[in-house]
């Protein structure tokens, strides 16, 4: 090759200029995480079978030999020049040694830069053509300028204690020509071979000696930090402490660098996903406050993996996540038509919601409580709402729940504290509207640990939960987008406080029909697909269906008719598994031969009528029940016994009832000794069971009157009612319940107050048209429809009104005036008129 020399002037360097010469084929040699730069002799290892013979064939030809890094150095084949960088280095062999192992150990010296330009071939080793670079000088001023700062910062860089030579900063000093003294600089350890590339890289040497210098003022300001820093820690240092002095050495010049470490990349990433999250500014300050506390606290520390957890819990809630609602009344209507039968009231709370949201954008989510009893779909329905309306579905059972810490979660002051069960499982449905239900909400318990219904107060408060605060969390969380489903078999046991911010919504369950129905759309197919049976298999026919529902359930609900209708099938799936291949037609009498015999009777409540017996309507945790309450009479003191675990108001319930029957004594031909030579004994059979509340008012006087006139009870009225000691009938709960329960028992008729009538609207037309429902005010009215004959002097003011089959039930009594009777002894004072209000 050509070169040239320029003369110097004054303390110039000596610029050499070299005439490139043309592309050249070479053998090549890709190396594994090494960079040799011209001038520089280096010890070579090589193993790979391709790199020994390209070294063999040009210690054969006695030529140089082309070094390029690969770019990738865990590669072991290379393939094409894409895998190897551009620039490499042309290289004299001047030694090779054979080893034993089959690998070539080689001592090379670096000339000139090179370009590579392709592959010639791939066998038996890397055959490439080249082209030689040259150096590429700039301003001989500027070069001369950059050449002493680059010696003086070698110099600094040696004497601040560099892992290099002495020796070096005084080579520096004697070498003049500048593209080899930025090329030295690559022999410092410090330098990575992703820098040593780039240095390589540079041709032009004037940029090649800025970026020596740069290198080299960033590695003189780490060497000057940590003597700083050895310095301020070397009085505290002892053989304890040294690992960790280091560690904050490391970590102290990487946060100068801006380099890292892996406590710095988890810091950076919960900065990220703080920013990311969405959160209000005032919670976004808090999170960042709590990251930056986090970085000063050493990554040993039990503090900084509660840090961990809290910002996790912040950025992993849904605060900007919503999802839209499904505002299609049509469609919303098909699917709670497809999922549930009957329910019209909830169907239609729930599109009311979805068609003021279509004018509405801003509107609080309700509050719905569902009251019924087991198995009539409450979960089941919220599922069914959520589909309808496009929201995801969550629910949290409240059942047995004692600790007010499970709703508002636990202090960070405790040891493996979390939030609430509301906040967890927001974060679950990963929206900030979902349908969130509350099961068993009647069943919350209340100890040491504290109240969880009253934390619940503001969660169900639309008023107050859109800044709903989790003792963990400590910041507030919009709660008002959420639609809020309790379900409870009892209304009573719920917090009067709590029942008052719920829309409560009774289910009191499914008549015979309805059963059916549900039966043959929703449980036969389920159990079907359950036991893996088709329509070839099985068929049930409407009179088995109305068998099952009739003698071998008793609930309101449909879950044991679900039970029972899986256990046929599990009998039809044996047969079908043993090789049946007709279709099973359950029958009457296959019906029985797979569940036995018929469990319950259907039909009349008394097989003939009954002396001081009636039979009254009560709502239970598991829907209406009819119980009979039982009255004796017997010889001896005056006296009064009540037996059958009754409750208080039951109990002051039988004593009005006394109380007006021996007021009315004359009138019911009741004599004086009746009362003060008998015993009188009312028992409410079932005595396992508790009992309590004022509906069995009207039945147990009845009772008391039958045994004491000795007139029988007709055998098919049961009857509700609370009396006051006047003889008036008081309205009464959970009438929907109590009239399906007397209808499954047979009944043919039932008394009820006259105030219920408004009621009367939720009863199902086909149950009104099967029975009598006579409406009273009064007792007079209730005896002279429940007893066989009327006593001889009893006066009925006004007859009892009787609702017949397709009557409308009106919405309220008609508003008038009437007497009512005084109970004490006659005086000659007139009798109070009152009006239905009381005034």
């Amino acid at each position: 090759m050509a070169k040239r020399q320029t003369t110097p002037k004054d303390d110039q360097p000596t610029i050499t200029v070299e005439t490139p010469t043309g592309p050249r084929e070479l053998p090549l040699v890709a190396l594994r995480e090494t960079v040799i730069f011209p001038e520089m002799i280096v010890p070579l290892q090589v193993g790979r079978e391709k790199s020994v013979n390209a070294l063999n064939a040009a210690v054969a030809n006695g030529g140089p030999i082309a070094l390029v890094t690969q770019r990738h150095p865990e590669q072991e084949d290379i393939e094409s020049t894409d895998e190897l960088y551009t620039v490499g280095t042309l290289a004299k062999i001047a030694q090779v040694v054979q080893l034993q192992d089959g690998t070539v150990r080689a001592i090379v010296q670096g000339q000139t830069r090179l370009r590579l330009i392709d592959f010639v071939a791939n066998e038996p080793y890397l055959r490439a053509t080249v082209e030689e670079l040259h150096d590429e000088s700039g301003s001989s001023l500027e070069v001369q300028a950059l050449m002493r700062t680059v010696q003086a910062q070698i110099e600094q860089y040696v004497a601040n204690g560099a892992p290099v030579p002495p020796e070096a900063a005084v080579a520096a000093r004697n070498i003049s020509e500048p593209g080899l003294l930025a090329d030295m600089v690559a022999y410092s350890p410090d330098m990575s071979t992703e820098q040593r590339q780039e240095l390589l890289e540079t041709v032009d040497v004037t940029e090649r000696l800025k970026l020596v210098s740069t290198f080299l003022a960033r590695q003189i300001e780490i060497l000057e930090l940590k003597g700083r820093i050895q310095s301020e820690v070397k009085s505290e240092m002892d053989k304890t402490q040294r690992e960790y002095i280091l560690r904050e050495q490391l970590k102290a010049i990487q946060r100068e660098l801006g380099e890292d470490d892996p406590q710095q990349a988890e810091i950076n990433e919960l900065r990220d996903k703080v920013e990311a999250a969405g959160m209000p500014d005032e919670i976004k300050a808090r999170a960042i406050k709590e990251v930056d506390r986090m970085s000063r606290i050493p990554s040993a520390s039990p503090e900084v993996g509660v840090i961990r957890t809290y910002v996790d819990w912040l950025v992993g809630l849904p605060w900007k996540v919503a999802t839209d609602d499904q505002l299609d009344i049509k469609e919303a209507a098909r699917i709670l038509d497809e999922d549930h039968y009957g329910l019209e009231k909830i169907k239609e709370r729930i599109l009311e919601y979805l068609a003021v949201r279509t004018l509405a954008d801003e509107i609080r989510s309700p509050i719905l409580a569902f009251v019924g009893p087991p198995g009539v779909g409450k979960t089941s329905l919220g599922k069914s709402i959520a589909r309808a309306m496009g929201r995801k579905f969550v629910r949290m059972s409240l059942g047995g729940i004692h600790d007010e810490a499970e709703i508002r979660g636990h202090r960070r002051t405790y040891i493996g504290a979390l939030p609430g069960r509301i906040i967890q499982n927001i974060k679950t449905a990963g929206s900030n509207n979902p349908v969130f239900m509350l099961d068993e909400v009647d069943k919350i318990g209340m100890d040491f640990r504290g109240d969880p219904s009253s934390a619940l107060l503001e969660v169900l408060d639309p008023e107050q939960n859109n800044t709903f605060q989790d003792n963990y969390l400590e910041v507030p969380f919009d709660l008002s987008k959420v639609l809020f489903v309790a379900t409870a078999n009892l209304l009573d046991p719920i917090p009067a406080a709590l029942r008052d911010r719920m829309e409560v919504v009774h289910l009191p369950g499914y008549t015979e029909t309805e059963k059916i129905e549900i039966g043959k759309r929703f449980l036969i197919p389920k159990q079907m697909k359950n036991h893996g049976l088709k329509e070839k298999h099985i068929v049930i026919p409407d009179d088995t269906m109305i068998e099952l529902v009739r003698s071998y359930t008793h609930e309101a609900g449909v879950r044991n008719l679900e039970r029972e209708i899986a256990n046929v099938m599990r009998k039809v799936a044996r047969a079908v598994a043993e090789g049946r291949k007709r279709k099973t037609v359950v029958d009457l009498k296959r019906l029985a031969d797979y569940l036995g015999p018929p469990r319950y009777e259907y039909g009349e409540l008394e097989a003939e009528d009954q002396t001081g017996s009636a039979m009254g309507l009560v709502v239970t945790e598991v829907g209406g029940d009819v119980v009979a309450i039982e009255v004796t009479n017997m010889e001896g003191k005056e006296d009064f016994i009540l037996t059958g675990q009754l409750g208080d108001v039951m109990r002051e319930s039988a004593r009005a009832g006394l109380s007006w029957t021996r007021a009315h004594a004359r009138e019911l031909g009741i004599s004086r000794e009746m009362f003060e030579k008998n015993t009188l004994h009312i028992h409410v059979p079932a005595g396992g069971t508790p009992k309590d509340g004022p509906s069995a008012g009207i039945t147990m006087a009845l009772a008391i009157v039958s045994a004491l006139t000795g007139i029988p009870v007709r055998k098919d009225v049961a009857m509700t009612g609370e009396i006051t000691l006047r003889g008036r009938v008081l309205p009464i709960g959970g009438l929907k319940s109590k009239i399906l329960a007397a209808h499954l028992a047979g009944a043919k008729m039932v008394i009820l107050p006259r105030k219920n009538e408004k009621d009367l609207r939720d009863i199902p037309e086909e149950i009104r048209k099967s029975m009598k429902l006579v409406l009273v005010d009064n007792m007079e009215q209730v005896l002279e429809t429940a007893l066989r004959r009327k006593p001889k002097a009893l006066v009925v003011e006004e007859p009892a009104k009787i609702v017949k089959p397709g009557d409308t039930p009106s919405d309220a009594p008609e508003r008038e005036d009437r007497v009512i009777r005084s109970t004490f002894p006659t005086t000659d004072q007139p009798p109070v008129v009152v009006d239905r209000a009381g005034r």
